[in-house]
Formats: structure tokens, sequence, C-alpha cells
């Protein structure tokens, strides 16, 4: 029988104060976990905390740091676990980085992207892990890009750091195997947030187009010709955070109506 429960369990998500972060939380907090919300503005951590304390019985907290500071993230981690510990899930989830070709970007542009995801990754991954390991029970995954399969046009160190963190990501599974600790990534393809709404807003301008003939234009190379809503990407990682997925690891799972070309 598969056990989509996740009663008991302790689950951090960063990036949690609005889109995918924010409905991830929600999927995992309806699925029974008790959630720690993580992010940079507390004042709209605190509406989503209070939206998640509508479940009986389960205990939130909210985290703040600004992801583009490792030492904050560090810090704000570090003192959170003298209080609140025995994590069993982790969502890596985090802003992109700005666009542009890749030939043109700083190298300082690759070291802040590097830093703000893959080392900040590593940092609660390190934090976490013993209490994961403790507990037999572990589940980390990752929030990327499609780009890890189909590098995407104009996100040069968006594409180069993305993939950074999948082969990360991958070596982790090889080595967490064994203390049951799951590792996967979850790419997110064209999904409506206010992320995706300044997306178009943009194309719409450059290309001198209305809003609506730029949503034709990015549906229609979509197979399931619409985007997708936050509540579906966090289905999937809800299944993977679940025991239902324990002897699935090491993969990258595009969540994305079909639009990678690729297998």
């Amino acid at each position: 029988m598969m056990n989509l429960g996740l009663q008991g369990k302790r689950a951090l998500v960063c990036g949690s104060s609005q889109g995918i972060g924010r409905a991830v939380a929600l999927q995992l907090a309806a699925q029974g976990a008790h959630v720690t919300l993580f992010a940079r503005n507390r004042e709209t951590l605190a509406k989503v905390k209070d939206e998640l304390d509508t479940q009986v019985g389960q205990q939130h907290h909210l985290l703040v740091a600004d992801f583009s500071d490792p030492q904050s993230v560090k810090e704000a981690i570090t003192e959170h676990l003298n209080t609140v510990a025995n994590y069993h899930i982790l969502i890596n989830n985090t802003g992109g980085p700005a666009p542009g070709p890749a030939h043109l970007a700083a190298s300082e542009a690759f070291l802040a992207a590097f830093s703000q995801h893959l080392i900040n990754n590593q940092t609660l991954v390190q934090a976490l892990l013993p209490s994961m390991r403790a507990a037999g029970f572990g589940r980390i995954i990752n929030v990327i890009s499609t780009s890890v399969k189909q590098p995407l046009p104009n996100l040069g160190v968006s594409n180069t750091v993305r993939g950074a963190v999948a082969n990360w990501a991958k070596t982790l599974a090889n080595e967490l195997g064994p203390d049951n600790i799951t590792v996967n990534n979850v790419l997110p393809g064209a999904t409506n947030t206010v992320r995706l709404e300044s997306i178009i807003e943009n194309k719409a301008k450059k290309l001198d187009k209305t809003i609506a003939e730029v949503t034709t234009m990015e549906q229609s190379i979509i197979p399931l010709r619409r985007f997708g809503e936050a509540s579906e990407f966090a289905n999937a990682v809800g299944f993977l955070a679940s025991e239902a997925a324990g002897y699935i690891t090491g993969i990258n799972l595009p969540v994305d109506g079909g639009r990678t070309t690729c297998l």
C-alpha cells in the first residue's frame, strides 16, 4: 500500500515565502509534516506560516536569512538547530541567477551563483545530515531547472550552476544511499508564478507583442499546451518526500508538461 503520509516528520523548505516553495510547504504540511519555512522576508514567511497553522497538531516554524549571503544561512541554521532539531526532509530551493549569455557573464556572477546555490545546499545538508542518519530516514530534494537536461537559451550562468548542483546531488545519492537517505532533483518547467509573469512581461516588451501573444507562443511549445501550477509541482515533491518513494534516488524529474525534448 502506498503511504504518502509524513506524520512525525520535520521538513525544512527553502525559498518558501512564495511560488513553488510556498506550494511545497503547503503540500508537506497537508501530508502531516512539521514544516520550517526558510527565506529572507520575515513578513511574507509569517503569512505563509499562518496558512500552515490551520493544520491541527503540527508545529511549524520560520527561519530568516538572505541566501545571497551564505554565512548568514549558516549562522541561521546553526542557531535554529539549538532549539528545533530532528529534521528528516530538506527542500533546497532559491531564486535563479540573472539571464544573459555565458560568454558575457562576469566571473563574479558565476561565483555568486555557485555560492547561492551549491554552497548553501552543502551547508544545509551538513547541518541536517546527523538527524537524518539518526532517524534512519532522509529526503534531500533540490528544486533546480530543466536546463540540467537541456540548456536554456540566454541563461548561461544558471545553466552552468544548475548542472553543478545536479551532479553534486547524484554524488550525494550514491554516498548517502546506505543511510536510507534519498537525494533527488525536481525540475520545474513554465509554472504559474510571479516570476513567470515577469518573464512574459519582459519578453512581450522585447518582442513588441502583447502578453496574450507571448503566452500563446510559450504554451505552444509545451505538449500539454498550458503552464503548470505550483501545486502540481509540489505534488511531485510531496511524493518524493514520502515513504512511497523510498527506492527512488539520484534522479532528475522534470515537471514541465513535456516541454523538455530529451528523455
